[in-house]
């Protein structure tokens, strides 16, 4: 079974050849706008990873597809600025001859451009960029020659065909699935505004608003959400602005009537009627929301979006969705592996086959809605490239003797779902299965772990490294992110790296991904989700929380160095395998659960 996929496609997103030509056709509106340089990010006026694909800005320009990035255009230099996961991803889609990769976050925009631009003014659109780091780039930039402006789009302004904004059909996501209605979420927020001397909240992150109404929507693919700005108020009233085209008469009825449809194209105006104070969210809203509240004399409050936080900790209904679509989705993943380990020796398979195998597996499920992110499914040395995307251009044969990377997931209207798996083909060397150890060493050290409350995820990231770091290896992304409920598969404020302040808590659903990558040979991620859950009380009974693992598959055994685990490694392994043969054998039948059998067999 290769499988037709369906919702992935293949082609090449990214065209460096485009980038001079485009980038001379920017310089010189620049130059006709008295401008310096302009910042290009990859957001779009929702901060969302995921962008429709008019706001594909940053792609357009340079080439560069990946989900995090930016560029900085000045009349010397051209900057893409990217982080640990796409060093290597960048320099195959950008032409180096006229874009400059900038690793970042170690080198900062601010210092940057004051090294590189000795005076001038740099434009940027205010509603592609938050308050946060405009402040943060203007305390950079005091006490130099240069200055930010806030202006029109200068990448719209030059770009001909630019698709038109989306206008997917928003519908309802049930109350069962839910575990709240959207009257108690909007009574409980509105309970904080009045608490905290607010009379309304601008919401401006689509996974906020479809949380808060309990909605779903298909702007962006991938992620089940829809474009819109809300206002809720201190009543628990809330104004939706968001394309007619996008809510039908089931949909409309589904709202209660606390909650009033309005025009895009009136969310300025409605802005500047507030009474104030109004809270913004100085992170994630753009900064022309506080611009246009301020310039009607309506005070602004910074404040955290009031929905990410409980929207973090999930219901009881999502934690038993969650399950469910976990289940579901491990059935498919056994189902794969056992073809891939049937396939892969006789020859003839490639990263596509892959890729379109395990789509076809998972939509054999009949529940699949979408995958949650493009399947990255790496051989050999495509597995060094974190977040690889396989295309026709790209594609690359499976050969035995190396590693094949396959980090998937699905979107079930019960659950999202993010798994990572790396499998031998063949023997791939004690180096490999050494490192590959080490990785597994580090998931099982936080799949263990207990931890007081008030803990953040920096404060246990470095469990999953330590392993890695005894061997002085590492991997340059952070261990874990957030996940949403049947919405976004990267889901904030919740995270498990160096940089998260954000205390973790019960129903905080979070990726567990360590990884180990070498440039031009190899790449190794595992990556089971977890729930943060309260744990049995110990010792003087302080609070303390634990992990709960949603994912069930099978580990590669024959990447495991048995020796290398220490009694409580090995005992964690052979009870987590036990579970997915509990858990997952009823699902499955035939050469699958054989398969399954071998792969969940004691150590020994």
């Amino acid at each position: 079974m290769k499988g037709i996929a369906v919702f992935q496609t293949f082609t090449s997103q990214a065209d460096p050849t485009q980038g001079a030509a485009r980038l001379a056709s920017l310089r010189a509106r620049l130059g006709a706008e008295g401008l310096a340089g302009f910042l290009v990010p990859r957001s779009d006026a929702h901060q969302g990873e995921y962008v429709a694909a008019r706001d594909e800005r940053l792609s357009w320009l340079t080439g560069f597809t990946g989900s995090a990035g930016f560029a900085i255009v000045l009349p010397g230099v051209a900057g893409v600025f990217i982080d640990g996961r796409y060093r290597v991803q960048v320099r195959g889609q950008v032409d180096l001859a006229v874009f400059t990769p900038v690793p970042w976050p170690e080198v900062k925009p601010g210092p940057w451009i004051r090294d590189t631009l000795a005076e001038g003014v740099v434009g940027f659109d205010p509603w592609l960029h938050t308050a946060e780091e405009i402040a943060g780039l203007e305390a950079a930039l005091a006490g130099s020659a240069v200055s930010l402006r806030a202006c029109a789009n200068m990448v719209d302004a030059i770009w001909a065909d630019q698709p038109g904004p989306p206008l997917g059909r928003a519908f309802a996501h049930p109350l069962a699935l839910a575990g709240e209605s959207s009257l108690a979420k909007r009574a409980r927020l509105a309970e904080g505004l009045r608490a905290a001397g607010q009379k309304a909240a601008v919401l401006t992150l689509p996974d906020s608003i479809c949380w808060l109404l309990n909605i779903r929507g298909a702007d962006v693919p991938r992620n089940p959400v829809l474009h819109a700005f809300a206002v809720l108020d201190d009543a628990g009233d809330v104004a939706l602005f968001v394309d007619g085209p996008k809510i039908d008469a089931a949909l409309r009825a589904h709202l209660d009537a606390g909650v009033r449809l309005c025009a895009p194209e009136a969310f300025v105006p409605g802005l500047r009627a507030l009474p104030g104070p109004v809270r913004v969210d100085r992170g994630s809203a753009p900064l022309a929301v506080s611009q246009e509240l301020q310039a009607a004399g309506v005070e602004v409050v910074w404040g955290d979006d009031p929905c990410r936080l409980p929207k973090a900790c999930k219901t009881a209904a999502e934690l038993d969705g969650m399950r469910a679509a976990h289940l579901r989705d491990g059935a498919a993943m056994v189902q794969f592996l056992c073809w891939l380990d049937t396939e892969a020796p006789k020859g003839g398979l490639s990263e596509i086959d892959v890729v379109s195998a395990l789509e076809g597996f998972r939509r054999a499920t009949n529940a699949l809605h979408d995958l949650s992110f493009d399947t990255i499914c790496g051989a050999g040395p495509n597995g060094a490239i974190i977040h690889y995307r396989v295309t026709e251009e790209t594609n690359r044969p499976l050969r035995q003797g190396e590693l094949l990377l396959v980090d998937s997931g699905a979107q079930y209207a019960d659950g999202t779902t993010d798994i990572t798996r790396t499998m031998a083909l063949g023997d791939a060397g004690a180096e490999a299965a050494a490192c590959y150890t080490r990785v597994l060493q580090g998931m099982i050290a936080l799949s263990r772990a207990r931890f007081p409350k008030g803990i953040a995820g920096r404060d246990i990231d470095a469990l999953a490294r330590a392993p890695l770091w005894l061997a002085g290896l590492d991997y340059d992304h952070g261990t874990g992110h957030g996940v949403g409920a049947f919405l976004s598969v990267h889901e904030g404020p919740q995270r498990i790296s160096r940089l998260s302040e954000v205390p973790l808590a019960p129903g905080m659903i979070l990726s567990n991904e360590p990884g180990y990558y070498r440039e031009g040979a190899f790449g190794i991620r595992l990556e089971n989700l977890i729930v943060v859950q309260e744990a049995e009380a110990l010792g003087d009974k302080r609070a303390q929380f634990s992990f709960e693992t949603l994912t069930f598959v099978p580990f590669d055994r024959r990447l495991i160095v048995s020796a290398m685990l220490s009694p409580g490694e090995r005992d964690w392994l052979d009870a987590y395998h036990a579970t997915v043969w509990d858990k997952i054998a009823p699902r499955v039948e035939g050469a699958a659960r054989d398969w399954l059998a071998a792969a969940c067999a004691p150590l020994g």
